[in-house]
């Protein structure tokens, strides 16, 4: 089991309330998500394994899990369209990360501005629907806090 840590601090949301079915139907696996609404200024999201990143956007990245949990980081929904605006890289694919190591900044502000949700689901690539535990649904949790094992 693998310790799937919060890219940020937020409240955590399930799957089936993210605005984008392919997240909401768990198509691309199961998890949680992550809403920095509230969060001001910029927000850096961290790497929530260690692994090697195998896939950098500036909306979204996704991590082949040293343990053998590969997990998806997708900053807000529809964020592809911003074209990496107002999104800063801090790694690059192909990096060795450790669980907290920086891997995107970001500002929820703008992603709100552009007309976006700038929610975060963070899932298991390929795990069965349902297959995550969702004990931190409707927490709040804190930089660096488990948000399921996986």
């Amino acid at each position: 089991m693998t310790s799937v840590r919060t890219p940020f601090a937020g409240p955590v949301v399930a799957l089936a309330d993210v605005p984008d079915p392919v997240f909401a139907e768990q198509l691309v696996g199961a998890g949680v998500a992550v809403d920095p609404s509230a969060l001001e200024g910029t927000v850096t999201a961290v790497a929530p394994v260690d692994g090697t990143i195998i896939k950098l956007h500036p909306h979204a990245f996704a991590l082949q899990g040293a343990a053998g949990t590969d997990v998806l980081v997708h900053v807000g929904i529809d964020t592809v369209k911003l074209a990496g605006q107002g999104f800063e890289l801090l790694a690059a694919e192909g990096d060795t990360v450790h669980a907290g190591d920086p891997v995107v900044r970001f500002s929820p502000a703008a992603i709100i501005a552009a007309g976006y949700s700038p929610i975060c689901p963070v899932v298991v690539l390929g795990s069965a629907p349902d297959s995550v535990p969702q004990g931190a649904v409707g927490t709040t949790v804190l930089d660096g806090e488990a948000l399921f094992e996986a």
